[in-house]
């Protein structure tokens, strides 16, 4: 019997990081995805985007919980709602990074996410804060000055603290799920369609931005919504369940390093050097302090 229930984890410990590593090479593809656009801007992709992963969610969810898709937008606490208006931040601030500076340097300053969110944590919420952790925000902050010093390209600075903004839009994002304890981020992110819809069609409209788009901008951008953005969430919400944090941390990373690996196979795009030396810090202090908080008690099977 007890050899049986190993076998049984062992199965499922793999499958796990199987699902968790997609979910990372799906939302690896954002780069490249809002590459291959060519003439729509920030909020027409996110428009675009919100509107097909609002619908995708929605079936996904109603398919699991036969809970409304209406139902949530009434039922969803404060704290939801932050959580959903904190992703639409990200959502804007990581697309304009992308258009504006190298997919690796966005991808890079993305992954300081989860030190913003031990930081917001510690404000918010009082969590304690090993001296670990501190000791890789000030080492991350570090990478991250590296990363834009000597850029003197206004756009590409810009575009550099989109990505910071977009890394504190996903904290903020992390901390509200924590806040109200919520066991499901899917209707978080069902919420943050909705309301990009609604923003980003306002600012559409004020602007006077065409609603239709060409037919390849379209596809791509309902496409990232979809497959990059809602099939990556639903596999990382399955796979999450019987892993560590460690090991959730770890596998983020691929995210990371694969967003610049994807442009520069596809389409020659190259990081500078100060931007590869400053991300290998960060990487290093992030995977460091994952690894240091690694609690070796293997993770019940829900």
């Amino acid at each position: 019997m007890t050899i049986a229930l190993q076998n049984e984890f062992s199965t499922e410990y793999r499958r796990s990081l199987l699902l968790v590593f997609m979910a990372g090479v799906l939302w690896s593809t954002v780069g490249l995805g809002i590459r291959m656009i060519e003439d729509a801007n920030v909020w027409q992709i996110l428009l675009y985007r919100s509107v097909s992963l609002s619908a995708f969610l929605a079936v996904v969810i109603y398919l699991r919980s036969e809970v409304s898709p209406v139902a949530i937008l009434f039922r969803s606490d404060s704290k939801t709602h932050i959580a959903g208006m904190s992703l639409v931040a990200a959502y804007s601030g990581g697309i304009f990074a992308i258009q504006n500076t190298s997919v690796a340097n966005a991808m890079l300053l993305f992954a300081t996410a989860p030190l913003l969110a031990a930081i917001l944590g510690w404000l918010v919420l009082r969590e304690r804060v090993h001296g670990v952790t501190w000791i890789a925000i000030l080492i991350s902050f570090l990478g991250i000055g590296i990363m834009v010093y000597g850029n003197s390209n206004s756009m590409i600075l810009l575009g550099s603290f989109a990505a910071l903004g977009s890394a504190l839009g996903f904290a903020i994002f992390t901390v509200a799920l924590r806040h109200g304890r919520a066991a499901d981020m899917l209707p978080s992110v069902f919420l943050s369609g909705i309301y990009a819809i609604l923003i980003t069609g306002s600012i559409c409209a004020l602007i006077d931005l065409k609603f239709l788009l060409n037919l390849s901008d379209g596809l791509i951008a309902m496409g990232m919504g979809i497959f990059q953005v809602g099939a990556g969430l639903i596999l990382y919400t399955i796979g999450s369940k019987t892993l560590l944090a460690v090991e959730l941390t770890l596998l983020s990373l691929a995210e990371v390093i694969l967003g610049p690996l994807w442009v520069f196979f596809f389409l020659n795009e190259t990081a500078s050097r100060n931007t590869l030396i400053g991300g290998a810090i960060v990487l290093l202090a992030i995977a460091g302090n994952a690894l240091s908080g690694a609690r070796r008690k293997p993770p019940m099977i829900n």
